[in-house]
C-alpha cells in the first residue's frame, strides 16, 4: 500500500462534508469582487472621475498600507486596488481553514485514526486537504475572472485578477499543510498559520505605503499577498509574477509531506508544554474557566477591533477625496451612516460594522456552551456542585464584557488614528469611543437570540446564532441602500441605535434593546434548565 492510497474516495468524502462551507466562500468572494467592478464601472463612468479617485489615493501612505498599492486609473485597476487584496487574504484565510480541517482537526477527533485503520495511505489525508484546497481556489480564480470579463472588463485583466487571488490561496494552503505537523492542535496550528498569513499582509502593507516612490516597495516581494498585488491586473497583467506563488506553494507543500512522515499519529513536531501540576486558586468557578478558555480569543477579536478602527479613522478625514465626485457612492454612505456630512456618516457606518465585530465574538462566545455539551466537557462540570444557571453564566459574562472590550478597542483605534490626522485627539478619542460603546446594547439583543436558541432549540442554536448575526448585518447594511421599508430595517437592532458620531441620542431605544436582550437571554436560561444536557 502506498502512502497515497485512498485518496480518491477521501477526497469524495471531505467534497461532501465542504459541501455548504467551499460554496459560500468561492460565492462570497467572486461576488464581492465582481458586484464592486460593476458598481465602479457605474460610478465612474469618466476618465476624470477615474483621476480623481486615483489621485486622492496614489499619494496616501495610509490608504495604500490598508489595500495595496494602486497601479493605474482604470476601472479594472481601481478594482483590483479595492478588493484585491484584501480577495487574496481571505484566499489564505479559506485554504487554512479547509487543509487544518481535513489533518489536524480530524487527527485531533480522532476521524484519522479510524480512517487510517482501514485501506488509507499515512499521506493520503493531507494530499486530499491540499488538492481540495487548489480545486477551491481554482474554481475561485476561473468564476472571479469569468465574472469580471461578463460586466465589460478586459478579459486578460480579468483573469489575472482571478489567478492572483487563487494562487495566494494555494500558498497559504501549503503553509496550512506545514502548521498541522508542527502542532499537536487544531487551534494551535490554525493560530500559526494565521500569523503567517497576517504578517505576510503587514509586510505588504509597509511595502505599498511607499508608493511610487523606492524606499521599501521591495518588501512587496517577499509577501505572498504583495505577489498578487504585484501581478498588476488591467495595468500590464505580469503573468511571470505568477510564478512565485506556484513555485512557493509547491515548495511548503513538499516540506509539509516529508514532515508528516516523520510524526507520530497524533503528535506534533513542536514539543508540548507541560502545564502546572495544580490548577491556581482563581481557576474554582466557571466564570473563571470561561475567561480562561476564551481570553486567547477575545484577545484576537479585540486587536482585530483596534487595528480595524484604526484603518477607518485614519481614512475618515480624506474619504470625500477617496469617493471623487460621483453622487452615487456618496448617496449610499450618508444614507447608511445616517448624517449629512460626509466624514460623521463614514465614522457612524463604521461604527455600526464594529458592532458587528463584537457581534460575532459575543456569538462564538456563547456556543462554547453548546461545544461543551456536544464534546461532553459539560457533564463532568454539572456532576459536581455547580448548577445549570451558574454553568452557563460564565461565557455568557465573557461573552457580554467581551464584546465591550472588543467595541473599546476599535473605537480607542478610531479615535486615536482620526483624531492625530485632525490634529485634535483630546476631543475625536472620547467623541468616537463613546460612538463605538453605543453599538453594545444590539450586541447584546443580536447575542440574546443565540443564547435563547441555546436553551430552547439547542440542536438549531449554532445555525440559529450565526443566522440572526447574517440577517442583522445584511438588513443593517443594504436596508438603507435599498430603501427597503422601514418594518424591514426595524428587524436589525443595529437599526435603532443612535447614528453616531454626530447624531443625536435618544435613551428609548437603548433600553428596549437592552430589555429585549434581558428577556431573550431568560427564556433561554429557562429552557436550559428544564431540558436534557447532550
Amino acid at each position: 500500500m502506498t502512502s497515497l492510497a485512498g485518496w480518491v474516495p477521501l477526497t469524495r468524502l471531505a467534497a461532501r462534508r465542504d459541501r455548504i462551507f467551499l460554496p459560500a466562500w468561492i460565492y462570497v468572494l467572486a461576488v464581492l469582487m465582481v458586484s464592486t467592478g460593476y458598481s465602479f464601472t457605474k460610478l465612474y463612468k469618466t476618465e476624470q472621475s477615474r483621476q480623481a479617485v486615483y489621485a486622492g489615493i496614489v499619494h496616501d501612505p495610509t490608504v495604500l498600507a490598508l489595500a495595496g498599492p494602486l497601479y493605474g486609473s482604470s476601472v479594472g485597476a481601481l478594482t483590483v486596488y479595492k478588493y484585491g487584496a484584501i480577495s487574496a487574504l481571505a484566499a489564505g484565510l479559506m485554504s487554512i481553514f479547509l487543509v487544518i480541517r481535513h489533518t489536524r482537526a480530524d487527527e485531533e477527533s480522532g476521524r484519522l485514526e479510524l480512517v487510517g485503520s482501514t485501506a488509507v495511505g499515512r499521506r493520503a489525508p493531507l494530499a486530499v486537504g491540499v488538492l481540495l484546497a487548489a480545486a477551491a481556489n481554482g474554481v475561485l480564480a476561473l468564476l472571479m475572472g469569468a465574472g469580471l470579463a461578463a460586466i465589460g472588463l478586459p478579459a486578460g485583466g480579468a483573469f489575472a485578477t482571478g489567478l492572483a487571488v487563487g494562487t495566494c490561496g494555494l500558498v497559504f494552503a501549503g503553509v496550512a499543510a506545514v502548521t498541522a505537523q508542527l502542532s499537536a492542535s487544531a487551534r494551535g496550528a490554525r493560530a500559526i498559520a494565521i500569523c503567517v498569513l497576517a504578517a505576510s499582509y503587514l509586510v505588504m502593507s509597509a511595502g505599498a505605503a511607499a508608493g511610487t516612490r523606492g524606499g521599501t516597495r521591495w518588501l512587496l516581494w517577499l509577501s505572498p499577498v504583495g505577489w498578487a498585488t504585484e501581478v498588476r491586473a488591467f495595468a500590464g497583467d505580469r503573468w511571470a509574477v505568477l510564478a512565485l506563488p506556484v513555485a512557493c506553494a509547491v515548495a511548503v507543500t513538499a516540506v509539509a509531506a516529508v514532515l508528516a512522515a516523520r510524526r507520530d499519529l497524533g503528535t506534533g513536531l513542536l514539543p508540548d508544554r507541560p502545564g502546572p501540576a495544580t490548577a491556581g486558586g482563581w481557576l474554582r468557578g466557571p466564570l473563571a474557566v470561561a475567561w480562561r478558555q476564551q481570553r486567547a480569543g477575545l484577545a484576537g477579536w479585540a486587536a482585530g477591533a483596534l487595528v480595524a478602527g484604526a484603518a477607518f479613522g485614519s481614512i475618515a478625514g480624506s474619504i470625500g477625496s477617496l469617493l471623487g465626485s460621483g453622487t452615487g457612492l456618496r448617496g449610499a454612505i450618508t444614507r447608511l451612516g445616517g448624517q449629512a456630512g460626509l466624514t460623521d456618516a463614514y465614522l457612524a457606518a463604521m461604527m455600526g460594522i464594529l458592532g458587528l465585530v463584537a457581534a460575532g465574538c459575543a456569538i462564538s462566545a456563547v456556543l462554547r456552551l453548546r461545544s461543551d455539551e456536544t464534546d461532553g466537557r459539560a457533564e463532568p462540570v454539572l456532576s459536581g456542585a455547580v448548577g445549570r444557571l451558574r454553568w452557563a453564566a460564565g461565557p455568557l459574562v465573557v461573552a457580554a464584557l467581551g464584546a465591550a472590550v472588543v467595541l473599546a478597542a476599535g473605537g480607542l483605534g478610531a479615535g486615536i488614528s482620526y483624531g492625530l490626522r485632525a490634529g485634535d485627539t483630546g476631543t475625536q478619542l472620547p467623541r468616537l469611543l463613546g460612538a463605538a460603546l453605543a453599538q453594545w446594547p444590539a450586541v447584546l439583543a443580536v447575542t440574546a437570540v443565540a443564547v435563547a436558541v441555546f436553551g430552547l432549540l439547542p440542536g438549531s442554536s449554532v445555525a440559529a446564532g450565526w443566522a440572526a448575526l447574517a440577517v442583522a448585518a445584511v438588513v443593517m447594511l443594504l436596508g438603507p441602500t435599498l430603501r427597503l421599508a422601514q418594518w424591514v430595517q426595524d428587524i436589525s437592532p443595529f437599526s435603532h441605535v443612535p447614528k453616531l458620531p454626530g447624531g443625536t441620542v435618544s435613551a428609548a431605544p437603548l433600553i428596549w434593546l437592552c430589555a429585549a436582550a434581558l428577556a431573550l437571554g431568560a427564556a433561554g436560561l429557562a429552557g436550559l434548565r428544564r431540558r436534557d444536557i447532550g
